[in-house]
């Protein structure tokens, strides 16, 4: 591709790089490839010259480029749970089928990103929950064309990279236990709405004194589906309370604690082949913790690892909470 300014007689075919003003009602915008008209109206202006993009042999136009980048990472867009936009000024955006959690071949995306400055793809971060008609990604062509061998390279290297999960979990219940004076079913709405967001809808909680037996009791009672327990005291200790009425109940636990703030106290685990978690107290509010990183994967059908919880520290410190009894920051520093 060529860039500069030309004469307006010559500019015929090629792309108008910045939008120029024809008297007060007619403006012709940026991107635009001039026609004979738009040369005449010009001419007609009293301008003689613009500033133009030339293609040259072997340039792909920047709505073709961005369409045929797109194609590529979604081929298969029913099956990706993804939605392909028409391309518009070089871009293309991905968005969302339906809720659910991003899955990103990051290798390859950054891969594609580094074949040539003007073909760019940005994402949300890997694992990240979804709305319907969420923006996963934008493609985005900077210039007005890129290079086909360039774009080739690119297609062959974004193969299928990018897909969400939708959501495979069709059932879940909220146990909570409770001690005398405490929280009782604060924090339920907070849990119905994370649940609502994948669109299933949360049955009123089973309360249980906190009591490792009868916690167990309520366990076994109906194990189907995704488990959550919510704790009246919170869980110190792989042997505390839940989970230790997940294993007498003839589960395990795989994890206790993670290193999120907020979030840490959480344990995931399994009962009869189904999965089990125990909320932090700090899921009873609705602002975003550690929980909801391992709710999203869990409801979508993706194994967390105890390297997969182990790793989510780094970008894990998720909000300061300067009301909390004992802030992580004093006053000073030492």
């Amino acid at each position: 591709m060529k860039f500069g300014p030309v004469a307006t007689a010559q500019a015929k075919g090629a792309v108008l790089a910045h939008s120029v003003a024809l008297g007060a009602r007619r403006r012709l915008r940026k991107g635009r490839m001039l026609d004979a008209d738009d040369i005449a109206a010009l001419a007609e202006a009293g301008i003689q010259e613009v500033i133009v993009a030339r293609l040259v042999a072997g340039d792909v136009i920047e709505d073709e480029a961005a369409r045929r980048l797109a194609a590529a990472l979604v081929p298969d867009p029913d099956g990706q749970h993804l939605e392909v936009t028409k391309p518009f000024t070089g871009r293309v955006n991905l968005l969302a089928g339906a809720a659910g959690v991003v899955v990103l071949d990051v290798a390859a995306l950054e891969a594609v990103n580094r074949v040539h400055p003007m073909i760019t793809l940005a994402t949300v971060p890997p694992y990240q929950q979804m709305a319907a008609r969420g923006m996963v990604a934008t493609i985005k062509i900077i210039s007005y064309a890129v290079p086909a061998a360039a774009l080739e390279a690119a297609c062959a290297l974004a193969r299928s990279a990018i897909r969400l999960a939708p959501p495979v979990v069709d059932q879940v219940r909220l146990i909570i236990t409770d001690i005398p004076g405490g929280a009782g079913t604060k924090g339920q709405a907070a849990i119905a709405d994370r649940v609502a967001a994948f669109g299933l809808e949360l049955a009123p909680p089973t309360v249980v004194a906190h009591q490792a037996a009868a916690l167990a009791d309520a366990l076994r009672k109906d194990a189907r589906g995704l488990t959550l327990i919510l704790t009246g005291s919170a869980t110190s200790d792989i042997d505390d309370v839940a989970p230790a009425a997940v294993r007498e109940a003839g589960g395990t636990v795989e994890r206790f604690g993670m290193p999120v703030d907020p979030g840490n106290l959480l344990f995931l685990g399994q009962l009869d082949a189904q999965p089990v978690i125990g909320l932090p107290g700090c899921a009873r509010s609705p602002a975003l913790n550690g929980a909801d990183w391992v709710l999203a994967r869990v409801m979508c059908g993706i194994a967390v690892s105890d390297e997969d919880i182990a790793g989510m520290g780094v970008g894990g410190l998720l909000k300061e909470i300067p009301t909390r009894p004992q802030p992580r920051a004093g006053k000073s520093a030492r």
